[in-house]
C-alpha cells in the first residue's frame, strides 16, 4: 500500500448536508490518514474547491468512488472539504509575469544536468563532481535562491530534471512545467489528463531527433512532448483498470520507454461490499519516437481467478497487486531492466510480490526474480474494523518503493542493493540469478517504515534513509505521528552490508505536527549526502562520519518566483537534485498525516548561479 495523489473520499450515498456526508463516510479515512495515507482534512483544506469537485466529477482521481454522488452533492462537499471556499476563485497556476519573456528558445541540453530519477541508467542518486559543481567546503553556505509555488496543492512531489539551463516538473496541478533554471521564470506549461509525480526524462527517439520529454501521469498515461516547447507529440494509455497510474520515473533506452505501472486498488478494498481484486501491475515498453506498444510484462503471471466469498458473500478474486512504484533500473551490459514489486492485495500470494524481476529488455520476458518476503498479502481493509476484505493472515505490507541500485564492485562483480519497507537492505548477485549476497537491517519496517523512496551510492557505501513513522491514538482526531519515533541515516559498505555509521535523527520540533521520519529519497555528491524530513528540514550530512554539516527548515511561508504565496511542508517522495553548484528540492507532502505543503526550493552558495 503506497498513497500517490489523489483525493480518497469515501463516500457512496447521498446526502444534503456534507458535515454528516463526511462524518459518516470519509472521516473514517481522512481523520485516519496516517493508517489509510488518504488525504488528512487539513491537507484537504489547502485546495480550492473547484480542484476537489475536478477529482470527484467523471474523468477525475476520485471519479469511480464518488460515481454514486448526484452532482449537487459533489459540489457540496467540494465545498465543504476546502473548508468552505467558494467556487470560482480558484487563481491562476501562474500570473502572466511568471512567464519568461518571449517565445521559449531552442534546447540545448549541453553542461551539468540531472535527467530522470536516478542520474543514471544504474538508478545510484549519486551526482558526479563535474555535474554537481558544489563541494563538500561550499554546503554550510547554501542559501534560498529562489521558490517556485504550486497553487492548489497540497503536495509537491514530483522531482525535477535539470538539463541545458531548464528544469522540467510535474505536479498535482496537471501541469508539466518547464522553467529557466536561473530565475524560475515559466518557458513553457502542458496540461495533462491527471497529477504528475514522475521525474521526467529527456531524451532523443532516434539518433539526431529532436528531444523529448517523457513522463506518465495518475491516470496511466504516459507523454511525450517536445522539451523546446511543450508541444504534445504522443500520448498513450498503458493501462486501462481502474486505480492504474504511473509513479515511478520511465526509463529511455535503446529506442524504447519502459514504463513501470502500478494499481491502487488495494484502496477500493476498504469497501465491504468491493470485490477484491482484479488488478496485475505491469512493466511496459513503448516504442519512443511513436508511443506504440512494443511489449508489456505482468508482474503477476496468472490471470485473476474467483477464489471464494468474503465474510458479507462478496466475491473474492486473485492473485493481485505486485505493484512497480518506482522507476526502473537497466543493466546495459546485460540489456535487462531491474524493478521492485509491491505486495499482494488478495489471496494467493505470488511469488513476484515483495520481489525484484529482471526482465529481457527485447521482450519483457522474466528473467529471473528473487522475492524477499513471501506470503505478503495486504490492503487498506486491514487497518479497518470491518476487515471483510483483508487477507487472512494479512501481511506485514512490506513492498519495495524504492528503485535498485546496481553498482560494480572492486574487480569487476556487479550487484542490485535493493532498499525495502521491511527496514532490511539486501544486496543481490546479478551474475548469479539475483541469489542473496547480505542483508542489513537498518530499521523496524512497516506500512510507514523502513526504506520508503530511496538511497544513493557512491559506489564505495550506500546511503540508506529510514522512515518507520510510529502512530499513536489520540482522545480526538484518530492517529498521529510520534515525534520522538523513527527517521536516521546509514551508511553501508556496498561489498560487505557492514555499517560504517550511522546518525539517529535529530529531535522534532514540538510547536506543530511531526515527525523524524527520513521517508525521502536521498542524494549524493563527492563527500555530502542530502535528506529531507517528513519534520520539513532538508540537513546534509557527511559522508565520513554521518555529522550534519548543513539544515534548513523548509516548513514556513515563502514568496514564490511565480508571484504568488505559498509554504513548504514534510519532505516526502523525492529526494534533492543537485546541477551546477544548485540543490534543488520539493517541500510539502499532506497525504498520509505529513505536513502539506506546496513549493519547489532552490538553494546556492553563489548568488550569481
Amino acid at each position: 500500500m503506497r498513497f500517490v495523489n489523489g483525493l480518497f473520499v469515501c463516500v457512496t450515498v447521498f446526502a444534503q448536508e456534507p458535515a454528516a456526508l463526511y462524518k459518516q463516510y470519509c472521516s473514517a479515512c481522512h481523520d485516519n490518514s496516517q493508517a489509510t495515507r488518504a488525504p488528512s482534512p487539513l491537507a484537504l483544506r489547502q485546495l480550492s474547491p473547484d480542484a476537489i469537485l475536478r477529482a470527484l466529477s467523471p474523468g477525475g482521481t476520485m471519479a469511480e468512488p464518488a460515481k454514486a454522488l448526484a452532482p449537487a452533492d459533489k459540489r457540496l462537499l467540494a465545498s465543504h472539504l476546502s473548508g468552505g471556499k467558494e467556487f470560482g476563485r480558484e487563481m491562476p497556476s501562474a500570473p502572466k509575469a511568471a512567464y519568461c519573456p518571449g517565445a521559449p528558445g531552442e534546447f540545448h541540453p549541453e553542461g551539468p544536468g540531472w535527467n530522470g530519477w536516478g542520474v543514471d541508467a544504474e538508478n545510484t542518486r549519486f551526482q558526479i563532481a563535474p555535474s554537481a559543481r558544489l563541494t563538500a567546503a561550499e554546503v554550510p553556505k547554501l542559501t534560498l535562491k529562489w521558490a517556485f509555488v504550486f497553487l492548489n496543492a497540497f503536495a509537491a512531489y514530483a522531482q525535477p530534471a535539470v538539463m541545458g539551463g531548464r528544469l522540467f516538473l510535474g505536479s498535482a496541478l496537471r501541469t508539466v512545467y518547464s522553467l529557466d533554471a536561473a530565475t524560475a521564470c515559466i518557458q513553457w506549461a502542458f496540461e495533462t489528463s491527471a497529477s504528475v509525480r514522475t521525474a521526467i526524462v529527456l531524451d532523443r527517439p532516434t539518433p539526431g531527433a529532436r528531444y523529448l520529454a517523457y513522463f506518465g501521469d495518475g491516470s496511466a498515461y504516459v507523454y511525450a512532448v517536445d522539451a523546446a516547447t511543450g508541444q504534445l507529440v504522443w500520448k498513450t494509455n498503458v493501462e486501462s483498470f481502474p486505480n492504474a497510474r504511473v509513479t515511478g520515473a520511465v526509463k529511455v533506452y535503446a529506442g524504447k520507454v519502459i514504463v513501470p505501472v502500478s494499481v491502487v486498488e488495494d484502496a477500493a478494498a476498504a469497501n465491504p461490499k468491493y470485490e477484491c481484486c482484479r488488478s496485475r501491475s505491469s512493466v511496459v515498453a513503448l516504442d519512443a519516437a511513436s508511443g506504440k506498444q512494443v511489449w508489456k510484462t505482468y508482474t503477476i503471471l496468472e490471470e485473476p481467478t474467483q477464489r471464494g466469498k468474503n465474510k458479507i458473500g462478496v466475491q473474492m478474486w486473485g492473485p493481485s497487486g505486485a505493484s512497480v512504484w518506482s522507476s526502473p533500473t537497466i543493466d546495459v551490459k546485460r540489456s535487462l531492466v531491474y524493478v521492485g514489486t509491491g505486495d499482494n492485495h488478495s489471496q494467493p500470494a505470488t511469488k513476484t510480490s515483495d520481489a525484484i524481476l529482471a526482465l529481457d529488455m527485447e521482450s519483457g520476458k522474466i528473467v529471473w526474480s528473487r522475492q524477499i518476503t513471501a506470503n505478503d498479502t495486504f490492503n487498506v481493509a486491514c487497518v479497518f474494523s470491518d476487515r471483510s476484505n483483508c487477507p487472512d493472515p494479512p501481511g506485514p505490507d512490506f513492498d519495495f518503493g524504492s528503485s535498485p541500485i546496481l553498482v560494480t564492485l572492486p574487480g569487476g562483480k556487479r550487484v542490485l542493493l535493493a532498499g525495502q519497507k521491511s527496514g532490511v537492505v539486501t544486496a543481490l548477485d546479478t551474475d548469479n540469478q539475483g541469489e542473496v549476497l547480505w542483508q542489513t537491517r537498518v530499521g523496524k519496517g512497516g506500512p510507514l517504515g523502513g526504506v520508503q523512496w530511496g538511497s544513493a551510492s557512491d559506489g564505495r557505501n550506500i546511503y540508506v534513509p529510514v522512515s518507520d513513522v510510529e502512530l499513536e491514538m489520540q482522545k480526538v482526531g484518530g492517529f498521529t505521528a510520534n515525534p520522538k519515533v523513527g527517521g536516521g541515516l546509514f551508511a553501508l559498505d556496498v561489498v560487505t552490508g557492514k555499517k560504517i555509521w550511522q546518525t539517529p535523527a535529530p529531535p522534532c520540533h514540538t510547536d506543530r505536527p511531526c515527525s523524524p521520519a527520513q521517508s525521502a529519497a536521498v542524494t549524493a555528491i563527492p563527500g555530502i549526502v542530502f535528506s529531507g524530513s517528513v519534520d520539513g528540514h532538508l540537513r546534509a550530512y557527511s559522508t565520513k562520519d554521518g555529522g550534519i554539516v548543513w539544515d534548513f527548515d523548509t516548513a514556513r511561508e515563502f514568496t514564490g518566483a511565480n508571484g504568488v504565496k505559498g509554504k513548504g511542508g514534510s519532505m516526502d517522495g523525492p529526494g534533492p537534485v543537485v546541477v551546477d553548484g544548485v540543490v534543488y528540492v520539493n517541500s510539502g507532502y499532506g497525504g498520509w498525516g505529513g505536513l502539506p505543503g506546496n513549493v519547489l526550493l532552490a538553494f546556492s552558495s553563489n548568488s550569481s548561479r
